[in-house]
C-alpha cells in the first residue's frame, strides 16, 4: 500500500523564505511565524500519516453505495471525519465570528494540500463545504449566514455546489432546473443535476445544496439564473432540523476515480429552496465559490503528483533491476537500483521539479487572494483572476502528466491495482475536467483574461518579472542558469500575446486555436518566476551558513533542472501558437 509524509520542509520553506509571509504587510501574515505555522502543518501531516493516507487505498477498492436513497461512505471515512471535525480543520480559515479561527486562506491552503495529497476523495467533503461557506459569506444575508456558517465550519453540516445538467455542462446558459417562487419568500426547486460531488453521504447531519435554476423573468441564457440555498433537513429559526426536504440522490456515478467520495445524480421535486444574493445574478454568485475552487483544483494536480512521487522514488531506490552504465554501483547485489539509470533519473527529476515549483505557484495564488481580501489590493485581485486558470489548467495537466510517470517507474507492477499507483493516475484524471474542463479555462484565459481591463493585469505580470530579473541581474550564481532562461521564456509569452493582438480581432480562431499553448506557455513562465525566485532564497540560506546545506543544494539543482529542461517548452508552445488556426481548422467536419 502506497505511503505519505507530509512536505511539510519544503511547504515551510515556500512559505517563510521564498514568500517571506511573516514580513508581509497583508494584515494577519505578521502572526505567521515559523515555529506557529510548523506546529500547524506538523500536526496535519500527522492525521494525513496516521489515519487518511491508509483510507486511501480501502476507500478506492470499497467505494460508497447506495441502499434506499441512503448513501454509505467506504469504512473508516466517519471515523476521520471526526477527527477533521474534533480539530477544527475546516475552519483554519473562515471568520471567528462564525466559528473559525480567522486565519489568512493561505494556511488553509497549505494544510489542504497534505489532506489532498493523503486522500484526495475523503478531503472532498470538507474542500466543497469551504467552498460553499465561501459562496454564503460573500452573498448570503446576514440571517442566512448566521444559520448556516457556522454549522458547516464546525462540518455539522457539509456543502455541495449544483451547476451540471444531463444536457449542459460548460452551456449553464441551457439548464433546465427551474425555482418557482412562493407567497412566503422562499422558491420550489424543480429538476436534476448531475456529477454533484458528496451530494449525499452519512458523514454530517445536514447537507447544504447551492443550486443554479431559473426564475421566472431572468430572460434566456446566463442573464435569468439564480443561486439557492437548497437544505436537504429544513433548517428552523433556532437552527433545528425539521422535515427532509425533497432533494434525492437517485444514484452514484460510477467513475474512473475518486471512488471514496460520492458523486451523486440529485433529483429536485419541488424542493424548498432560497434566494443567496440578487435574483437572476446566480452566476456572480456562483463564480466567488468556482474561482476559489479552481485554485483548489490546482492544487489537487500537484497533490495528488506528490504522493505518486514519494511512492516513486521509494520504489526507484529499492527496486533492483540492471547495471548503471558506468559500472556496478550495488557490486554485493544481483543488480544495481533502479535510481542509478539517467532515464529513472530524468524522469524522478521531472516530477520533482514540477511539484515544488507547483507548489511556490499556488501558494503564491493564495497569497494573492488574501492581500485582495485582506487588504484591498485591486492589483492583486486582478493578478489572481489572470492567474487562476493557469493554475487550474497547467497544474492538472502536468499533475496528472506526473502521476502517470510515477507509475511508469514501477513498469508492470505499476498497472497492477495492489500497488496503488493507478488509483493516484484515475484521482488526478477528473482535475483535468471538473470545476471546468481544462479546454474552457485556456478559452478564459485567451478570450477574457487577458483583455481585461486593457489587458492591464498581464502588462502587471510581465512587469513583476521583469523587476524581479532586473533586481537581481548582478548575482552571477543566479544569472545564466535562472534568470536568462525566464528572461527568453517570458519574451516568448510576450510574442504569443502579440500575436493574439495581431491576428484575434480579424480571425477569433487564431487566438482560439492557440489558447492551449497559450496556458501552458504561461504555466512554464510562472513556474520558472517561482523557481528562481526559490534559487534567490536557496543560495541566501547557503550564503548564510545555514546548517541543512543538502536541503538548499537539492533546490537548487532541482531548479537548474527545471530551467535547463523544462522552461524551454516555451519556445514550442510558441511556434505551435504562431501557425495560427488554419492547420487546425483545415479539415471539413465531415473528414472527422
Amino acid at each position: 500500500m502506497p505511503a505519505y509524509t507530509a512536505p511539510t520542509k519544503d511547504i515551510q520553506f515556500v512559505l517563510d523564505e521564498v514568500l517571506i509571509i511573516s514580513g508581509s504587510d497583508v494584515p494577519g501574515y505578521s502572526d505567521l511565524q515559523p515555529d506557529f505555522t510548523g506546529a500547524i502543518l506538523d500536526e496535519a501531516g500527522k492525521i494525513a500519516r496516521d489515519i487518511l493516507a491508509p483510507l486511501n487505498a480501502p476507500g478506492d477498492t470499497e467505494g460508497c453505495r447506495i441502499e434506499n436513497g441512503v448513501v454509505h461512505t467506504p469504512r473508516g471515512f466517519k471515523e476521520a471525519f471526526a477527527t477533521m471535525k474534533d480539530g477544527g480543520w475546516n475552519g483554519l480559515d473562515l471568520p471567528e465570528e462564525f466559528g473559525g479561527q480567522g486565519l489568512p486562506y493561505l494556511i488553509g491552503i497549505a494544510v489542504g494540500e497534505i489532506f489532498v495529497s493523503a486522500n484526495m476523495a475523503f478531503n472532498m467533503y470538507q474542500g466543497l463545504t469551504h467552498g460553499a461557506i465561501g459562496a454564503i459569506l460573500a452573498h448570503g444575508t446576514e440571517a442566512q449566514k448566521a444559520t448556516y456558517v457556522p454549522r458547516m465550519a464546525s462540518l455539522d453540516w457539509t456543502g455541495t455546489m449544483n451547476l451540471t445538467e444531463p444536457h449542459c455542462g460548460t452551456d449553464l446558459g441551457i439548464l433546465r432546473t427551474r425555482a418557482e417562487p412562493q407567497k412566503d419568500g422562499s422558491y420550489k426547486i424543480t429538476g436534476q443535476k448531475i456529477f454533484i460531488s458528496a451530494g449525499e453521504h452519512d458523514l454530517a447531519d445536514n447537507i447544504i445544496h447551492l443550486v443554479l435554476a431559473k426564475a421566472p423573468g431572468g430572460g434566456e441564457g446566463t442573464r435569468g439564473i439564480s443561486l439557492f440555498i437548497v437544505p436537504k433537513f429544513l433548517v428552523g429559526e433556532d437552527g433545528s432540523l425539521g422535515q427532509r426536504n425533497a432533494v434525492a440522490a437517485g444514484k452514484i456515478e460510477e467513475k474512473m476515480g475518486i471512488h471514496g467520495n460520492a458523486t451523486c445524480v440529485m433529483n429536485y421535486d419541488g424542493a424548498t429552496g432560497f434566494l443567496i444574493g440578487d435574483l437572476h445574478k446566480g452566476m456572480r454568485a456562483m463564480f466567488t465559490m468556482m474561482n476559489e475552487a479552481r485554485l483548489g483544483v490546482g492544487l489537487q494536480g500537484y497533490a495528488v503528483a506528490e504522493a505518486a512521487y514519494q511512492n516513486a522514488v521509494a520504489y526507484a531506490k529499492d527496486r533492483l533491476q540492471g547495471r548503471a552504465a558506468t559500472g556496478a554501483k550495488n557490486p554485493d547485489g544481483p543488480a544495481d537500483p533502479l535510481i542509478v539509470h539517467p532515464d529513472i533519473r530524468r524522469n524522478l527529476m521531472d516530477q520533482k521539479s514540477f511539484v515544488e515549483g507547483a507548489r511556490a505557484f499556488t501558494l503564491w495564488g493564495a497569497s494573492l487572494i488574501d492581500r485582495s481580501h485582506r487588504a484591498g489590493d485591486a492589483e492583486a485581485e486582478g493578478l489572481i483572476s489572470l492567474l487562476t486558470p493557469v493554475i487550474k489548467g497547467f497544474l492538472t495537466d502536468k499533475g496528472f502528466e506526473m502521476a502517470v510517470n510515477a507509475q511508469q517507474i514501477y513498469g508492470g507492477h505499476g498497472y497492477i491495482e495492489e500497488q496503488g499507483m493507478s488509483q493516484f493516475t484515475r484521482d488526478a484524471r477528473i482535475t483535468m475536467i471538473y470545476e471546468g474542463a481544462n479546454g474552457v479555462q485556456a478559452l478564459d484565459l485567451v478570450g477574457r483574461k487577458l483583455a481585461a481591463d486593457g489587458g492591464k493585469h498581464v502588462l502587471a505580470f510581465f512587469g513583476l518579472v521583469k523587476r524581479f530579473i532586473k533586481e537581481n541581474e548582478g548575482s552571477e550564481a543566479l544569472k545564466g542558469d535562472f534568470l536568462d532562461p525566464l528572461k527568453a521564456a517570458s519574451k516568448d509569452l510576450q510574442a504569443a500575446g502579440m500575436f493574439f493582438m495581431q491576428n484575434g480581432m480579424k480571425n477569433p480562431d487564431a487566438a482560439l486555436a492557440g489558447s492551449y499553448d497559450f496556458m501552458h506557455l504561461f504555466g512554464h513562465v510562472c513556474l520558472g518566476l517561482m523557481w528562481a525566485r526559490s534559487a534567490k532564497a536557496a543560495q541566501e540560506a547557503l550564503a548564510g551558513g545555514s546548517d541543512d546545506k543538502d536541503f538548499y543544494k537539492a533546490k537548487l539543482a532541482t531548479g537548474r533542472y527545471y530551467m535547463a529542461r523544462q522552461l524551454p517548452m516555451t519556445a514550442i508552445h510558441l511556434a505551435r501558437i504562431q501557425t495560427g488556426a488554419d492547420p487546425v481548422m483545415a479539415l471539413p467536419a465531415e473528414s472527422f
